[in-house]
């Protein structure tokens, strides 16, 4: 009886199969009448046959083939466990059903890729079900390489020996295997230098495997081949472990990621394409310039703006959704690589600012409603904010700084970001920019910015302040002042980072120039800032720090009141008198500088503030100075001496 149950299920498994195959509507039907916990109770059964718990398998990998709903419903039913469990069985056609199944899960992205990871053997089991099948290397590897997110992951895979287990899988006789293979590498090596470090040293029948990818590279080879190797060359030359001159890189992969930016690709082609190669360039100036004079490059991008084409020429209606599809994606990975091609050579700049349209078209990208475009736009238009020459015209053309006050009222931090630093640029004391930008409200959002918790956006708003202080009039330094605040100004040079405190200390150089400013300032916010330097000379700070802090009180020895700060503080006059006599050339050289503004002959009082300087031992500093070896020392203690002499 019980046998003739099990025939009748495995016929039933079997009419459910033909009756779902490419039928949306069927699967969703069986799903709802509760089909998959009858199915997955018969697969996880003993007493079942192989042939049937495979029939179930082959039916539940094609109703997880269907819309993501059902999917989700799969998963909700414990549909993983089921499968991996049913991977310790000892028939292989039962095995590779459910790793098919298992495939199909864990490639749609409702299934959170964690679930591979949570026992521990299950890795371990997969890689030794490696060796089983053409089958199982296809499955396994595409498994990986869709589950392989990020750091996390792809230790796990690389401490479970993944590169040695997956290496000879890409000379298979299988195309799939070959394919599922490099697909795994790609995702194991990048951004990961351990993995790529590894992979350089490996070989498989006597060949390294860069020579093996570079051979994948080939124009015979299909697109996808050709794509997916030159990714993994990529990543193992960011990583280090192939250098940027190497004639596989410059020669091979470079030429190849060109290619596939062509109009001859397919939309999705050229959007993979072009991002690779934005990443193999991003931080070689050489690759920058080979790529930007590789089949006419800079031009071809200009097509990537063209999507979708005018509807007139569209018939087909799909066609326009694929169009419609990828037009963003093809924007974005445009910019992307703009900004790569342009982030040194000024030569490059200017051949990408001369595309037709350019600057339009990064001043709409600005403002898409796609947040990855306009995260690329502003990291583009950054790039570009390098030049001199462009913040002088095409910048104030094209009234840059309007679109990117904008972008920077609310956006998020990873924007934030690489807007602040356009601006930056954009404040630099050449820039046209300078004006119109001060008049938009900058100085409140800047300060603002200091406030932030990220790092990154904290230096770029003091950095913002700093570029907009130089040689700044007196209003625009006072109202920096106001908007920051002394709490703010005090928070800023207690920032447990290097970057803050010294573009905070060059804020301050910046603020304290021309004399009556600094009288000005330090008339207000003297005692503050008297505070400040004191805590910062007293502090466990670097030689740049210290020396950028002394050349702060050296532009206020050079104020007509405010030097009196310095005179009636005895603690201060002790500090610089250390700091002459320091180990440290550059900080001796920066407390001389305080010293010649305080004794300077041509200016009131400088007989009271000499004999006082005097009797602290400075002279005798001074003489000893003037013996020294060091030129720009005893340059600088003659003329002070000079000056007692007068």
């Amino acid at each position: 009886m019980r046998c003739g149950i099990l025939s009748q299920a495995l016929q039933k498994s079997r009419d459910m199969k033909n009756a779902v195959i490419g039928n949306n509507k069927q699967k969703a039907n069986l799903i709802v009448l509760g089909a998959v916990p009858r199915l997955l109770y018969l697969l996880q059964q003993e007493s079942s046959s192989t042939e049937l718990r495979t029939e179930c398998a082959v039916v539940l990998g094609s109703l997880a083939m269907g819309t993501e709903n059902n999917v989700k419903s799969l998963l909700d039913c414990h549909i993983i466990p089921a499968l991996l469990q049913g991977l310790l069985s000892p028939d292989l056609k039962f095995i590779e059903a459910c790793l098919r199944c298992l495939r199909t899960v864990f490639i749609s992205p409702v299934t959170p890729e964690d679930l591979l990871y949570t026992d521990a053997t299950v890795i371990s089991h997969l890689m030794a079900l490696l060796s089983r099948s053409r089958y199982t290397q296809e499955y396994i590897c595409q498994i990986f390489s869709h589950c392989c997110k990020g750091p996390d992951h792809q230790t796990i895979l690389f401490n479970h020996g993944a590169v040695q287990n997956i290496a000879h899988l890409l000379v298979s006789s299988s195309y799939k295997v070959r394919m599922q293979a490099l697909k795994c590498f790609s995702v194991l090596a990048f951004e990961n230098p351990q993995v790529s470090m590894t992979l350089v040293n490996v070989s498989v029948d006597g060949e390294l495997l860069p020579q093996i990818f570079v051979k994948m590279l080939q124009r015979d080879k299909p697109i996808e081949m050709q794509l997916t190797s030159a990714k993994c060359l990529t990543s193992m030359c960011r990583a280090g472990a192939i250098r940027t001159d190497d004639s596989c890189i410059v020669l091979k992969t470079l030429p190849c990621l060109v290619r596939m930016c062509s109009k001859e690709r397919l939309l999705e082609e050229r959007v993979e394409g072009a991002e690779t190669l934005a990443y193999l360039i991003e931080t070689d100036v050489e690759l920058q310039r080979i790529a930007s004079i590789t089949d006419h490059l800079i031009v071809m991008l200009a097509d990537y703006f063209k999507y979708p084409s005018s509807v007139s020429a569209i018939t087909d209606i799909k066609r326009l959704d694929h169009d419609l599809k990828h037009a963003h994606e093809l924007r974005q990975a445009a910019f992307k690589l703009y900004a790569s091609l342009g982030a040194n050579d000024e030569d490059i700049r200017k051949k990408i600012i001369e595309t037709e349209n350019m600057m339009d078209r990064i001043v709409n990208g600005l403002s898409e409603s796609s947040i990855k475009v306009r995260l690329a736009a502003v990291r583009c238009l950054h790039s570009l904010s390098r030049s001199v020459q462009q913040l002088r015209t095409s910048f104030q053309d094209h009234a840059v700084w309007k679109p990117l006050m904008k972008v920077l009222q609310n956006a998020p931090n990873e924007i934030l970001i690489v807007a602040s630093s356009t601006l930056c640029n954009l404040l630099l004391e050449f820039s046209p920019s300078k004006e119109p930008i001060l008049e938009s409200g900058a100085i409140e959002l800047l300060c603002s910015l200091t406030q932030s918790e990220n790092l990154a956006l904290r230096v770029n708003g003091i950095w913002a302040l700093m570029n907009m202080a130089f040689q700044a009039e007196q209003k625009i330094k006072s109202d920096i002042l106001r908007g920051l605040s002394t709490e703010q100004l005090f928070q800023l040079l207690s920032d447990s980072d290097v970057n803050v405190l010294m573009k905070t200390l060059g804020l301050l150089r910046n603020l304290l120039s021309t004399r009556p400013h600094i009288d000005h300032i330090m008339s207000t916010h003297g005692k503050q800032i008297m505070q400040a330097v004191t805590l910062i000379l007293e502090g466990e700070h670097n030689i740049e720090v210290k020396e950028q802090t002394l050349c702060i009180l050296a532009n206020i020895a050079d104020g007509t009141t405010a030097k009196e700060l310095i005179m009636t503080n005895d603690d201060i006059l002790q500090k610089i008198k250390y700091y002459m006599s320091h180990s440290n050339a550059k900080l001796q050289l920066a407390a001389m500088f305080c010293i010649s503004n305080l004794i300077w002959n041509e200016e009131e009082g400088s007989q009271e503030r000499q004999d006082k300087l005097r009797d602290m031992g400075i002279v005798d500093i001074l003489h000893k100075l003037s013996q020294s070896s060091d030129p720009n020392l005893c340059d600088k203690a003659k003329t002070a001496l000079q000056q007692y002499l007068a």
